[in-house]
């Protein structure tokens, strides 16, 4: 079975090399639906498993002066209050005893069709909000982001919502993060929302499977073949992703996400 996680991490890897996508959107479902893997032990590990493998862009990113730390404060206060306040109701309910399945599932798949949502829409939803600029919805919308203090609070909004199915599901951190970061900063250059999105992913995946394995659903050897796979994993993407159109795997990565994301709600 070792093998097999060490597999796992190597095609997550290499996933996540072509397409900076993929890690808590496929590793989770993976190990729930391939391994048979308790889903909050799935959860758990894998949320470490993200923080390990982002942890290193992180500090690439930084180096260049590319993270919009303001930013990343603003969801972190709301990321890390619902991530602390969600482990604590999933601790007190017993979820190390298995409890919740039903619940962490269904999450997984809400955020997998989320995620998958918005990597196939994101070009599709700014059109229709520009070709739509009168409407009153769409006109509330962009007084939001025009609104500097409307702009925090939105933004502390969109952290706490990322928290909660952080902590169920471990997916969201990455695809929803980064396509509320490109409506509400607008003026953020893609590569800053990339950053960004990744310097507030890495905190958030580390205190939420941190406090996973302070209940007792983290699997560490199961972490450590996942994570022995999705080192040489990443390196191999990263090359072929130069090779592959990107948006032919992202497309192929929503509708794989779409798919898992209903067979997790049926």
């Amino acid at each position: 079975m070792e093998w097999g996680y060490t597999l796992a991490g190597l095609f997550v890897g290499i996933m996540i090399g072509m397409t900076g996508v993929g890690g808590g959107s496929l590793m989770t479902p993976i190990l729930i639906f391939v391994f048979a893997v308790q889903p909050a032990i799935a959860v758990g590990t894998d949320l470490l498993f993200a923080a390990i493998t982002k942890a290193g862009g992180v500090w690439a990113y930084w180096r260049h002066g590319v993270v919009d730390w303001t930013v990343v404060k603003r969801l972190a206060m709301g990321s890390i209050s619902t991530t602390v306040l969600t482990l604590w109701i999933l601790s007190t309910t017993g979820v190390e005893n298995g409890q919740h399945a039903d619940l962490i599932t269904s999450a997984l798949g809400v955020a997998l069709i989320l995620t998958s949502s918005a990597l196939l829409l994101k070009g599709f939803i700014g059109g229709l909000l520009q070709a739509r600029a009168g409407h009153p919805i769409v006109s509330a919308l962009y007084r939001v982001r025009q609104d500097e203090q409307h702009k925090a609070v939105a933004t502390v909004a969109t952290g706490a919502f990322l928290g909660v199915m952080v902590t169920l599901s471990s997916v969201g951190a990455g695809a929803l993060g980064a396509v509320a970061l490109l409506f509400l900063y607008p003026h953020m250059k893609g590569v800053e929302i990339v950053a960004t999105d990744i310097a507030h992913a890495v905190p958030l995946t580390a205190i939420a499977g941190l406090g996973h394995a302070t209940v007792g659903t983290v699997d560490w050897s199961l972490l450590s073949f996942l994570v022995m796979g999705s080192l040489p994993g990443i390196y191999i993407g990263s090359h072929l992703g130069v090779k592959i159109s990107d948006k032919v795997m992202r497309h192929l990565l929503a509708v794989l996400l779409l798919l898992v994301g209903i067979k997790c709600l049926l």
